[in-house]
């Protein structure tokens, strides 16, 4: 069975940081492009930041540049941190995947397989 499971998030003060984790099972993360999405409540689900299968390519929304920061290694994970979060990043974050070379986007229809997704709330 294809899965991805997200963990790592929870409660943070602003200002702080939290790791989100994604762990692929059932099939070989290295083929795949990674992206991070989050949805707020009453709000769309949009895209966050993403990374090629080689992480030559590597893309952030224009609210999180400076402050997130995407990665992936060897042991079929991905990982976003993220850092001096801030109320508005409050929501709940998915990592889904593209099977494929190439450069990532952050268009939901560019991913075949999502996770189901791990609360981040920054509030004091």
């Amino acid at each position: 069975q294809l899965q991805l499971v997200e963990s790592g998030g929870g409660l943070v003060q602003p200002g702080g940081s939290l790791r989100l984790s994604c762990v692929a099972s059932g099939f070989n993360l290295d083929y795949y492009r990674i992206g991070w999405f989050r949805q707020a409540p009453g709000k769309e689900r949009e895209g966050v930041s993403c990374i090629s299968r080689n992480s030559s390519s590597l893309n952030y929304a224009d609210s999180v540049k400076g402050r997130f920061t995407i990665s992936r290694d060897a042991k079929n994970t991905a990982f976003l941190q993220m850092s001096s979060l801030k109320p508005e990043d409050t929501a709940v974050y998915y990592c889904a995947v593209r099977f494929g070379l190439g450069s990532c986007f952050l268009e939901l229809y560019e991913y075949d397989l999502w996770g189901q997704g791990t609360q981040v709330t920054v509030s004091s």
